[in-house]
């Protein structure tokens, strides 16, 4: 039994509509489900990831119009870490984002960049990688070009080896180079620790609010939510997230930590030929469907059927 890497990374948007255009347009990601917040029903929750929803490559956002621009500090994932296949990928997305007005930049086999609400991303050439690659079927980018699925994450911590008891109580092992790297039969990821700024951070638009590792079911929830107990966090019960179930905790460094269960998927309710192509509401806020399509901004999904 072992955490299969990252299951999703949730961010924060202050526009919606710009979120789906960047990151199911320009970057290429399926939009696999359009739902609400299922603590604030009158704001979108969008989830994006591969053709099939797999954990791995869902990135996720919390839509809250209007907030101002956050900043990355202590405690917080200041960038999410993406694969693709070579070199050639990177080269690709290079010319794509500046085609497209977003400046990026080369470091050897990464390239850097940033969405636009300042969240920040890193696109590796993970040859090699045995990892299946986790790609959506973007109609301009070519397959073999297409990011591949999480990598990681990279996050500020002022006293890392604060965490070091609780990363291992979870299974994570360190990596020659000082990161931490968490993985199954199937999937791995790895946790990079980084001084802080000297700013304190703000969790608003262009900020990740929550990293989720991946668990099988509740049997392993439970497993793992004893073992963050014990290793001294304050982990909550399982709560049902519709689409996977759930344990949540904070590090000792502050990064706030899910469990999330891959035994549920996002098929759940519709069909994965029409992931993401209609609003999905939770049992207990379909009764006020009518007043929440109303309230909720239009959005102009790519990958939808043209009538």
């Amino acid at each position: 039994m072992a955490l299969e890497g990252v299951h999703h990374i949730t961010a924060i948007t202050a526009d919606a509509p710009r979120n789906v255009d960047f990151y199911a347009r320009l970057l290429g990601l399926r939009l696999v489900k359009k739902t609400v917040n299922f603590d604030a029903p009158d704001v979108y929750h969008l989830y994006y990831g591969d053709e099939e929803g797999t954990p791995g490559s869902i990135l996720t956002f919390f839509e809250f119009p209007g907030v101002a621009r956050g900043r990355p500090g202590a405690g917080m994932v200041h960038t999410i870490r993406w694969r693709a296949a070579s070199d050639a990928a990177l080269d690709f997305w290079a010319t794509r984002l500046a085609d497209a007005g977003v400046a990026a930049s080369r470091d050897g086999g990464a390239l850097r960049f940033a969405d636009f609400e300042g969240l920040r991303h890193e696109v590796l050439a993970a040859a090699g990688v045995a990892d299946a690659p986790l790609v959506a079927a973007a109609p301009d980018i070519p397959p073999e070009h297409a990011l591949q699925g999480f990598h990681g994450v990279r996050a500020y911590a002022a006293q890392p080896e604060r965490s070091d008891g609780l990363l291992g109580a979870l299974g994570f092992e360190r990596t020659d180079d000082g990161a931490w790297r968490v993985g199954g039969d199937a999937r791995h990821a790895v946790l990079a620790w980084e001084p802080p700024p000297p700013d304190r951070g703000r969790t608003s638009a262009g900020t990740v609010h929550h990293i989720a590792w991946s668990a099988a079911d509740d049997d392993e929830l439970r497993d793992y939510r004893a073992r963050a107990a014990a290793a001294g966090a304050q982990p909550t019960d399982i709560i049902d997230r519709q689409y996977f179930h759930s344990v949540y905790f904070r590090e000792p460094n502050g990064v706030l930590f899910e469990l999330a269960s891959r035994d549920i998927g996002f098929a759940y309710d519709e069909p994965v030929e029409s992931l993401g192509e209609a609003l999905k509401l939770p049992p207990q806020y379909e009764a006020h469907r009518e007043e929440l399509e109303r309230r909720l901004t239009p959005l102009v999904n790519p990958r939808a059927p043209v009538a």
